[in-house]
C-alpha cells in the first residue's frame, strides 16, 4: 500500500503539467523519499518476522542505518521547506511565482539530501567505529542509532551528544522554520474576511500540520531527550510511526484529499479505461 500509494503521487504530478508548481514538486521529492524510506526498512523487517534467522550482517546493518538517517534528516529538512512554501504562498501571493521560482525548488531539495547525507556519515561512521562485545543482539525492528549505542562496550557520551547536537540541528531547525511559517499563516488567515477564503487557506496546510505533527513528534521522542534503557521496553515501537505508519499514510492524507490531485488522476485514468 505504501508502495502504490507514493507511486500514484509520484506517477500523477509528473505526467500533469497542472501540477509542475513549487508545492507538487515539494510533494513529489516527499513522495520519493517515502518510497526509498520503505524499502529501506520493511523487506528486511518482514524477512525477520517470518523467519527465525534473523541474523544481519555488519556491513549491511550500517548501510542500513546511512540510508535511514540520510532519508529521515532529507524528510525533516524538506517539511520545514514545504512550510515556508506554504507561508509564501499564503502571506506572499503576488510574489510567490517570483520567490518561489524552480531554481530554488531545485536548490532547496538538493540542500535537502545534502544535510541529511552529511548527517548521516557523521552518525553512521561514529557508531560503525564503536566496539560491540558478545551482546550482538539488536533489541530493535531495523538497525538505528540508540539500540546500537545500547550494546556497545564503550562510554558512548561523545556520540550521544553529536547525535543529539548534530540531529538536533537537522530536526529542531526545520521544525523551529515550521513553526514559524505557520504563525506569520495563521495571523494572515485570521484577516482574511470571508470564511470561503480562511477555509480555502487553511486547506492548503492541514495536511502539511497533520504529517509534521506525527513525523517531528516521534523522532523527538526516539532521538532528542536523555538516553534510558525505557527504549528497550517501547520506544521501538514508537519508532515504527515514522518509519512505516508515516509513509503509508502520507499519500492519503496529502494528495487523495487534495483536489487538483483528485482531478489530475481522473485525467489520466479515465481516458485508458474507455480504451
Amino acid at each position: 500500500m505504501t508502495i502504490a500509494g507514493n507511486s500514484m503521487v509520484i506517477a500523477v504530478v509528473s505526467l500533469d503539467p497542472h501540477l509542475h508548481t513549487p508545492m507538487y514538486f515539494f510533494l513529489f521529492n516527499l513522495a520519493v523519499i517515502e518510497l526509498l524510506y520503505t524499502n529501506v526498512v520493511i523487506p528486511n523487517t518482514l524477512r525477520n518476522l517470518l523467519n527465525e534467522d534473523k541474523n544481519i550482517s555488519f556491513v549491511g546493518c550500517f548501510i542500513q542505518m546511512f540510508a535511514f538517517i540520510t532519508l529521515g534528516g532529507s524528510e525533516c529538512v524538506l517539511l520545514g521547506i514545504m512550510a515556508y512554501d506554504r507561508y509564501v504562498a499564503i502571506c506572499k501571493p503576488l510574489l510567490y511565482t517570483i520567490m518561489m521560482n524552480m531554481s530554488l525548488c531545485i536548490y532547496l531539495v538538493v540542500m535537502c539530501w545534502v544535510i541529511g547525507c552529511v548527517n548521516s556519515l557523521v552518525n553512521t561512521v561514529l557508531t560503525a567505529t564503536l566496539p560491540y562485545c558478545h551482546d550482538r543482539l539488536i533489541r530493535h525492528y531495523f538497525c538505528e542509532i540508540p539500540p546500537l549505542l545500547k550494546i556497545a562496550c564503550k562510554n558512548t557520551h561523545t556520540n550521544e551528544l553529536v547525535v543529539f547536537l548534530v540531529g538536533g540541528f537537522v530536526m529542531v531547525g526545520p521544525f523551529l522554520l515550521t513553526l514559524i511559517s505557520y504563525s506569520f499563516v495563521i495571523s494572515a488567515v485570521i484577516k482574511i474576511p470571508s470564511a470561503t477564503g480562511k477555509r480555502k487557506a487553511f486547506s492548503t496546510c492541514t495536511s502539511h500540520l497533520m504529517v509534521v505533527t506525527i513525523f517531528y513528534g516521534t523522532i523527538i521522542l526516539t532521538y532528542l531527550r536523555p538516553p534510558s534503557q525505557s527504549f528497550y521496553n517501547h520506544d521501538h515501537i514508537v519508532s515504527l510511526a515514522y518509519a512505516i505508519v508515516t509513509p503509508l499514510i502520507n499519500p492519503f492524507i496529502y494528495s487523495f484529499r487534495n483536489k487538483d490531485v483528485q482531478s489530475a488522476l481522473r485525467k489520466i485514468i479515465q481516458p485508458r479505461i474507455f480504451l
